[in-house]
């Protein structure tokens, strides 16, 4: 098999199975806060530390909420276990900036959390585990975009970067912002979010002072996480008030 067609195989793979392979550096990441220290011993710098994490992974949170927000039906990660489906080349907002904007924000919704044990070669290893793994991806969704829409898709492709997005040349999509598509869409990342940094922040505080105990900021932003993602999956399963016709 060339390498083409060995790589687009193997994106489409692991495009089935993204939910699950990222998993792989978070079990390294739980396993580099065993003996965990307060940096220069101090509890309120790591209070510190971990605020800025959670601010890198909201950043990346809003990233993709830019991106979900605006999309319209059948773009943007719409896609079945069957295989890749687009119904046009999009085009506006973020995808004026970058041409993969969902994998950008999952990358730093992934880097607020390689962040968390204070090691260096945590966040290298993440960072080339996640290269290597996306890049297949992006491989094989540009093939399929590449073989349905052809020389569209090549002079997108030709101005927009594949993944560090440049600042200028934002174009306001046709759609108005949603927030009811961001609720539909996120809540489930939203709160693995909520629920890893109070997780790792247990642990971390009892490696430094064997105390079994999150802080108070990481409880509030674990039960808030909890309530919310209750609520919008009764609210998507059970009403229609988050949908949207064409989205």
């Amino acid at each position: 098999m060339a390498l083409r067609e060995e790589f687009q195989r193997s994106g489409q793979w692991l495009f089935r199975w993204r939910s699950y392979v990222p998993l792989v550096p978070l079990a390294a990441t739980f396993v580099a806060l065993l003996g965990f220290r307060y940096p220069r011993g101090s509890h309120e710098l790591n209070q510190a530390w971990d605020s800025l994490c959670l601010l890198v992974s909201v950043a990346g949170m809003a990233i993709r909420a830019l991106v979900i927000g605006y999309a319209p039906e059948g773009t943007s990660g719409r896609n079945t276990r069957q295989g890749q489906i687009a119904a046009t080349v999009n085009q506006t907002g973020m995808y004026a900036l970058v041409r993969h904007p969902l994998y950008v924000g999952n990358y730093l919704m992934w880097l607020g959390i390689l962040m968390l044990p204070l090691k260096a070669w945590v966040v290298l290893l993440g960072s080339m585990f996640y290269w290597l793994y996306y890049e297949r991806i992006m491989f094989a969704e540009e093939e399929f975009l590449r073989g349905k829409f052809g020389e569209e898709y090549e002079r997108w492709a030709e101005k927009t970067p594949a993944f560090l997005p440049r600042l200028r040349g934002w174009v306001q999509p046709v759609l108005p912002f949603s927030w009811r598509n961001v609720a539909k869409r996120e809540y489930s990342g939203m709160f693995a979010v909520a629920l890893i940094f109070p997780v790792m922040n247990l642990i971390a505080n009892y490696e430094a002072q064997r105390l079994l105990r999150p802080d108070h900021w990481q409880i509030a932003l674990l039960v808030s996480g909890f309530i919310a993602y209750a609520v919008l999956r009764t609210l998507k399963r059970n009403t229609r008030l988050l949908h949207l016709e064409g989205r």
